[in-house]
């Protein structure tokens, strides 16, 4: 025993000699990599890629030649939109200078066959066609036209329908009978083919100035006071029958802002928005 021993602690500078040794390589090895990195990287340069910007979004805009679809159309140029407008008449009448920067088609709503150049590259589509008459041409205009309207925009893949509704007047909804069911029928084909994508607008009586071949007609002058008083008698219009003729008229221009607000935010939510959405909607800035 005494010998092992004594032959491990003979054994012990050896194993140093080893251990000095191993150290010497590896400082050798550490200062071989130092001069690797003190060469300098050689950088290739980039090769340049060209993007193309994101396309914009076109808008077709049903009866933008009328009171509230010129106010709309005007909206969606400011916004940096291209607009188009789909029409019986086909170009606007007005000579104000933004309707050149439309794309003006003439077409008939009713028929399907309209809407297929029209919606060439849409991404979203707000409907202003209405119309008074008897009650099957009500019905017509305001439920069958926005229907096909409905159809052939889902069909064409578009994201996103804004319907220009209107509001619940109690009473007069059985005096325009063909009016509100077709108005209504819109509304539910709207919803069906648009879960997420479709918001329907239902405003009261709209003012502003309205152009009526080369005479202007100044409605804000009724209208605008109106609001004022009876956008704070909201309570009233629970009241049956006669409550709802108390809805507060809104200004065109708050209804053309939501309305392509709703068109082009896509976090704008799906559904019905009322008077009051109208009116607070509009106050916000727009994105």
């Amino acid at each position: 025993m005494r010998t092992i021993v004594s032959r491990l602690i003979h054994s012990t500078p050896s194993l140093s000699r080893l251990n000095a040794m191993a150290m010497s390589k590896n400082v050798r090895n550490l200062s071989t990599d130092s001069n690797k990195v003190d060469e300098p990287f050689k950088v290739e340069e980039a090769e340049t890629v060209n993007v193309p910007p994101p396309p914009t979004e076109k808008l077709l805009v049903l009866g933008g030649n009328g009171f509230v679809g010129s106010h709309i159309c005007r909206e969606a140029l400011d916004r940096g939109l291209t607009v188009a407008s789909l029409s019986r008449s086909g170009k606007s009448s007005l000579h104000d200078s933004w309707a050149n920067n439309i794309a003006w088609y003439k077409g008939n709503i009713l028929s399907t066959d309209s809407f297929k150049e029209a919606l060439n590259g849409v991404t979203a589509v707000i409907s202003c066609v209405g119309g008074f008459g008897s009650n099957s041409y009500m019905y017509k205009i305001n439920g069958t036209a926005n229907i096909n309207a409905i159809r052939a925009a889902s069909e064409q893949g578009v994201k996103r329908f804004v319907y220009i509704s209107a509001a619940d007047f109690g009473v007069v909804n059985y005096l325009l009978q063909g009016y509100y069911e077709g108005k209504r029928a819109a509304e539910t084909e709207l919803l069906t083919r648009f879960p997420y994508g479709g918001i329907i607008l239902r405003p009261g009586f709209i003012y502003g100035t309205r152009s009526v071949g080369s005479a202007k007609i100044p409605l804000g002058l009724i209208g605008s006071p109106l609001e004022m008083v009876l956008q704070h008698a909201k309570p009233l219009n629970q009241i049956p029958l006669v409550g709802p003729l108390l809805t507060p008229p809104v200004n065109v221009t708050a209804v053309a802002k939501v309305a392509v607000r709703a068109a082009t935010d896509p976090v704008f939510p799906p559904g019905i928005v009322d008077v009051y959405g109208i009116q607070r909607y509009s106050q916000h800035k727009s994105k």
